[in-house]
């Protein structure tokens, strides 16, 4: 196998890419600048030497806690719970929502082998139990594994005197957060329901 076609078959690992767009990316970077190519390499090598997850929300961070969970004008009555960490990207991008945040790691899929143990439902409820909160969004996305996961979070607090509620309608059913428009996500926040039996 070519150097070319190694790097191609290493690109096509990524989320989304398939064969042709990792081939194109590939011939891309041969005709990149080689100061170019050296910082993009430079930058995958330390990412996760760099980013890390929030010891208290679980999002992606260069400094603990993130700026969000240290942030004295959010509304500290409120929590987002999400699937993935670019969730809370998505989300405090949209404008809708100024409150905290709290980052699963994925969604139930007792097919794949990932039940609540693999996720970090531990944190949320001792921070629900020690942090005051007043509304639990629940903001899984609208897939099968993300409402079990929503169903299975209504269950967990069931029973305490806390609001629950989960997005609204307008993300499209099999979708992602993360490829929603910000419009959708806002009305989708503002139109949150009771997701309480």
């Amino acid at each position: 196998m070519t150097s070319l076609e190694l790097l191609a078959k290493q690109l096509s690992r990524l989320p989304g890419i398939g064969p042709k767009s990792a081939a194109r990316l590939a011939y891309h970077l041969i005709k990149s600048d080689s100061h170019y190519n050296q910082q993009l390499a430079q930058l995958i090598a330390q990412i996760q030497e760099l980013v890390f997850p929030c010891s208290i929300c679980g999002s992606y961070t260069e400094t603990d806690p993130c700026p969000i969970c240290t942030d004295a004008s959010r509304d500290r009555t409120l929590l987002c719970v999400v699937e993935q960490p670019q969730d809370v990207v998505t989300i405090a991008a949209s404008g809708a929502y100024n409150g905290l945040f709290h980052v699963l790691g994925g969604a139930l899929s007792p097919l794949d082998g990932i039940g609540p143990d693999k996720l970090d439902f531990s944190n949320l409820m001792k921070r629900i139990e020690g942090e005051g909160f007043q509304e639990v969004i629940i903001a899984t996305n609208p897939t099968e594994e993300g409402d079990t996961t929503a169903m299975y979070l209504r269950h967990l607090l069931k029973g305490r005197q806390i609001t629950i509620t989960r997005l609204a309608s307008g993300l499209p059913i099999g979708g992602d957060l993360e490829y929603a428009d910000r419009l959708t996500l806002a009305r989708s926040m503002r139109g949150r329901v009771d997701y309480r039996e």
